[in-house]
Parts: structure tokens; sequence; C-alpha cells
């Protein structure tokens, strides 16, 4: 009597439905939106962002109006002599004053004030460098659950065909058509069955425990793909056409670029040490006697007041602060290298990673072909060696191998499939271009 088999894609359907009772399952964007307000190292560099944009509103103040109030009360003791007499007096004196300023001509200030602004301008890149590697993160956590899953699944399935088959040993052993050694075969294979389905139903916990930390719920059941599964190929399919893409886009080049801007910036301002600045000066303040203005002969003890208003402009130009400002230059020039230097070093780093990441999805959709092939031909020497069997030509250690091959084979199969779709992100992430619309494509490769 043959021996009935049965395929990991129906363990796993059933798997799946059992899931889909006890829970509802999520998509990969719905996880990515909770991600996006769970996630520290998200909310990190979206608060830095905000605090660059703060700082960059702050140098904006070096070139506006500056305004303030002065006051004060003093008591005070005068005494005079003249020709041998001598007389003393106190009185209070009250005073007010407004004054302010606004720079006609500050060019430190200005080149600090575009400082600030591609300071602002780095951190947004930064937080959008946060957001692709978020993207990246969860895609990772999200194909590490269903790879679990599917691991578990074909373990499980691989653990019911050898059982299957143990109890055909048994049987044949019985009625002596077999020794002894099929059925021991049988129970070995079983009991590796057992032991890697209990490492990985615990690799699954600890896979489905990452999973939940990153977006920050309980109890998360990510939709599996949906099959048959067709894989998208690349485009463009030059790795030209990404490395040139990734030295103009990636967010470390970008950043590695506005700080070069900012060393530049930062030598602009150093020579402005030299320069003169030009200010617009105005106050209006008054000053009180209660007990009467000392200077005024007449009617001494009377209450007086004197109001007194100016406007003018300053003129500062430094001439020579002991080498402070060259020796400032050299210090920026210097840093100005650096930053080209990072620049390149980014740029090369970016082309070299950007080159695997495309060579790794071209290799990884080449694997996805090769095991697809492979599966058919694996289920189809299962077949023969089941058939074999039966006939006598065959030994159950054949069969029991070549269950092991198919079960291996979809395994791998599975995950190559998962590696190539993150493949591709990373290989957006590392030309600059990933975003969240890039996961609408692998939500419609799930499961409705």
């Amino acid at each position: 009597m043959p021996l009935p088999f049965r395929r990991p894609q129906a363990c796993l359907a059933m798997l799946l439905l059992w899931g889909a009772a006890t829970a509802q399952a999520q998509s990969l964007r719905q996880l990515y939106e909770a991600a996006l307000g769970y996630d520290a190292t998200y909310q990190s560099a979206l608060a830095s962002a905000r605090a660059s944009q703060a700082r960059a509103d702050q140098a904006r103040a070096g070139l506006l109006p500056q305004v303030g109030m002065q006051a004060g009360a003093q008591h005070n003791w005068s005494e005079t002599s003249v020709l041998g007499g001598s007389s003393s007096r106190a009185f209070n004196t009250l005073n007010a004053a407004l004054v302010g300023s606004q720079p006609l001509y500050r060019p430190a200030n200005r080149i600090a004030l575009n400082q600030g602004q591609r300071a602002a301008e780095a951190a947004q890149i930064n937080l959008a460098g946060a957001e692709q590697d978020l993207i990246v993160r969860l895609a990772q956590a999200y194909f590490d659950v269903l790879a679990a899953q599917d691991t578990l699944a074909s373990v499980r399935a691989l653990k019911a065909a050898v059982n299957e088959q143990l109890q055909a040993a048994r049987r044949n052993f019985e009625v002596g058509t077999t020794t002894i050694t099929d059925t021991r075969e049988a129970q070995a294979r079983f009991d590796l069955a057992t032991a890697q389905e209990i490492a990985t139903e615990n690799d699954l916990r600890v896979k489905k425990l990452a999973l939940d930390q990153l977006v920050g719920r309980s109890g998360v059941e990510p939709r599996p793909l949906a099959q048959p599964i067709t894989l998208p190929p690349l485009q463009p399919g030059e790795v030209a056409a990404w490395v040139e893409q990734a030295t103009e886009q990636h967010p470390g080049v970008r950043q590695a670029r506005a700080a070069l801007d900012i060393a530049r910036l930062e030598t602009d301002k150093a020579r402005a040490g030299h320069r003169p600045t030009l200010d617009l000066q105005a106050s209006v303040g008054q000053t009180r006697y209660p007990d009467g203005n000392p200077s005024l002969s007449a009617a001494p003890r009377a209450s007086a007041r004197t109001t007194n208003a100016s406007v003018g402009v300053v003129l500062n130009w430094p001439l020579f602060a002991g080498f402070a400002v060259e020796n400032r230059i050299r210090e920026t020039l210097s840093l100005e290298d650096k930053a080209q230097a990072d620049l390149d070093n980014v740029q090369r780093a970016v082309s070299q990673a950007t080159r695997a990441a495309f060579f790794g999805v071209q290799s990884g959709l080449g694997q996805v072909k090769a095991l697809q092939a492979a599966e058919a031909s694996s289920l189809t020497a299962l077949q023969a060696n089941q058939l074999g069997y039966q006939v006598g030509v065959r030994i159950n250690i054949d069969v029991l191998n070549a269950q092991s091959q198919l079960y291996q084979t979809q395994r791998d199969l599975a995950r190559a499939r998962y590696e190539v779709l993150l493949g591709g992100l990373r290989l957006k992430q590392a030309a600059g271009a990933l975003s969240d619309a890039d996961l609408t494509p692998i939500n419609q490769m799930l499961v409705p």
C-alpha cells in the first residue's frame, strides 16, 4: 500500500487558519504605522530634527532687532567744601530706560544663520535615514517571523511524514517483511524531527517577541505571503544606475555634503573676524529725583525729572586680535579638508554597499528559481522512492533521506523569497530611495 504524503503547504495552511481564528493578522504596512509612533530610534531622530530647527531659529536672532529695558534706584551722598565751608546732602535717584539695537552689517551673524539652516536640513536628512532604517528593521523582523513559521510548519510536516514511515516500518517488521533496522532508522529520524520542532518553536517565540517589541504591541500575527508568488525583477536592471543614485541621494552622503557646507561656512565666519560691524542703536530713558536735583540751585528740594533720548550708528572695526583670527582660519581650513575626506569616504562606502545589495538581490532571484526547480525535483524523487520502497527496490533510509531533502528545499525556498524582498528594500535604502510607499507592493503579495 503506498504511503500517504502530506505537502508542507497543506500543514502551513492549517497553521494559518488556526492563527486567524485566534488573532487578527496584521500587514506590513499596518505594523509600520504602529512602529513609527513607538520606535525609540526614530523618535530620537525626530526630536533631534526639531531641536536643530530650533537652533536655526536661534541663529536668526542675530539679524533681528534687540530691545531691552533697564531700571534702577540709587541713594546718593554728596559733600561740597568752598572756602573753608562745607555742606552735605543725601538724595535719591530713580531711572528707567528702553534700549534697542538693529544689526546693519554683521557678516558673521549672517553666516551663522546659514550654518543653522544647513544643520537643520542635515537633521531632516538624518530623520529620513532613520525612517528608512525603521522600514528595513521592521521588514527584517516581519520576515523573520514568517520564516520561523514556515520552518515550524515544515518541521511538523516532516515529523508527521517520518511518523507515518515509522508506523509502516513497524507494521512491516511485525509481518516479517523488513528488519528492525528500518524501524530504528525511522525512530531516529522521528526523534531528530521532534528535537528540531522544539528548537523551532522556541526560535519562533523569540522572533515574535522581537517583532512585538519593535511595534509596541503584543501577540502580533503577521500576514504571510500568498501562494503562488511571483517576485518582481530589479528596476532598473543595471548596477551603475543604482550606484549613481546612491552617491547622490543616500542620507549618509547628503549629510556628509551638509557637513562640508557647514565647514566651509565656518571658514567664512572665521574670515569675518577681520571685518567691521555696524549697528543702529536707540534709547529713551528718564531719571527722577524725588528729593530734588542737586545740580539745580533753584528749588533744590522740589521733585525733578530728566528725559533723555538718543539714536545713532555704531561702527566697530577690529584691527588686531593677537593672531587669533588667522589661527582660527587655519583651523577651519583643516576641518574643511576633513569634511571633504569624510564625504569621499562615505561615497565610496555607499557605492560598495549598493553594488553588494544589487548583486545580492540578483543572486537571490536566481536562487529562488533554482530552488523552485529543486522543489519539484525533490518531490518527484520522494514519490519515486516511496513507490520503490513499496515494490522492494528502495530501502527505508532512501525514503527518509528524500523526505528530509524535500522539506529542507522548501524551507530554503521560503527563506530565499523573504531574502529577495528584504534585499530589495535594502537596495533602495542603499540608493537613498526607500520610502513607506515601497511597502505597498509587498502588502499586495500578502494573504488578504
